[in-house]
């Protein structure tokens, strides 16, 4: 009997695996038993749980405060300007007045909102040089930049690509009155709003003693009405590739209606418990024309909860998803109920069986 075997085992191919537990699946293992109750139990838990976690994200986010001002309608002066190329030169402002009727306490948002801007074309998306951004070279010529790589004198752009050459330039600022005649300047940050990933990983710019002299050689993308390396004049530390409104702006949005952080409310002051109620104004310098793509610019003033903004979509989706776990629980459960009625009455009659 041996010698057979031991034939037999020759006679395997080698392609086979071993005769053993694990590779023939022989070891001992966990199955659980799908009875009616514990099916049933756990469409009932898991759709309850939905059902609560839905209404908790949907009263948090009704608890978010938001103001929001469509000023493209308010700046259309500005925005006619700006469709003409040849008016770059001259500044545009324009104000847009609003009053809080309430306290607006905790950490306040400014945002900017931009209405039928499709950032989510592939060509668009992909316009970009991740090793010029990265700061390994500033002279970087990307085949998927152009035709925003370089001037007809061969000088490259720096940053590269059709993402940061449209990059947002309003600038924004907002105006608290203390009185009827009175006004002071909210106190905003620039930086730290960005996320930490991004402007810590993906961003970084080129080493050198200087940022001028880093860039040397290059020049802004056509758009721009100034270089990288001057995008904050204020702080030295968010300039170049890590500024935040860059860094913001790289980031594209899947949705031609999309929001980015602006600035944040520095708590300091009047402002230390959030804004004031009381009249405001937003200060706006027109830089970023929208009339020729049919597009929209809003500015909003938003708290934000352990949730987020006010987003209702998370909170809708898992109360319709909780809602339809447990309507299929009442089907599953009604239709077991009925279907054991009849076998129990079939077992009566039939004993034998």
């Amino acid at each position: 009997m041996k010698n057979k075997n031991s034939q037999k085992a020759e006679e395997r191919p080698s392609r086979c695996p071993d005769n053993s537990a694990f590779k023939q699946q022989r070891l001992p293992a966990w199955k659980p038993k799908l009875t009616a109750p514990t099916v049933l139990s756990s469409f009932f838990v898991i759709g309850l749980f939905c059902l609560l976690v839905g209404i908790c994200l949907i009263l948090s986010a009704r608890s978010v405060k938001e103001i929001q001002i469509n000023y493209s309608d308010t700046c259309r002066d500005c925005s006619k300007l700006r469709e003409d190329s040849s008016n770059w030169d001259k500044e545009c402002n324009c104000s847009a007045h609003f009053t809080l009727q309430e306290n607006v306490t905790g950490d306040v948002f400014l945002y900017y909102r931009l209405e039928n801007f499709y950032q989510n074309h592939r060509r668009y998306v992909l316009s970009r040089s991740d090793a010029q951004l990265l700061g390994q070279d500033v002279n970087i010529q990307n085949s998927y930049c152009a035709p925003f790589s370089t001037y007809s004198n061969g000088t490259p752009m720096a940053p590269c690509g059709a993402i940061a050459n449209s990059m947002f330039n309003d600038t924004i600022h907002l105006s608290y009155y203390i009185n009827s005649s009175t006004a002071i300047q909210v106190p905003l940050l620039k930086s730290g709003n960005s996320w930490w990933s991004d402007k810590n990983v993906k961003f970084r710019n080129p080493s050198s003693y200087n940022l001028s002299s880093a860039f040397a050689g290059t020049a802004r993308p056509p758009y721009w009405q100034k270089p990288v390396y001057l995008l904050d004049e204020e702080d030295e530390r968010n300039n170049g590739y890590i500024n935040d409104d860059f860094v913001i702006w790289m980031r594209v949005s899947a949705f031609p209606t999309f929001r980015n952080v602006y600035r944040r409310l520095s708590p300091t002051k009047q402002f230390a418990d959030g804004l004031p109620a009381g009249n405001y104004t937003f200060h706006i310098a027109y830089n970023f024309p929208v009339t020729k793509f049919k597009g929209k610019k809003q500015v909003l003033l938003s708290t934000i909860t352990w949730s987020g903004g006010s987003n209702l979509f998370l909170g809708i989706a898992y109360t319709v998803s909780g809602a339809v776990t447990v309507l299929a629980g009442f089907i599953i459960t009604a239709i077991h109920l009925k279907f054991r009625t009849k076998k129990t009455y079939f077992q009566r009659q039939n004993p034998s069986r």
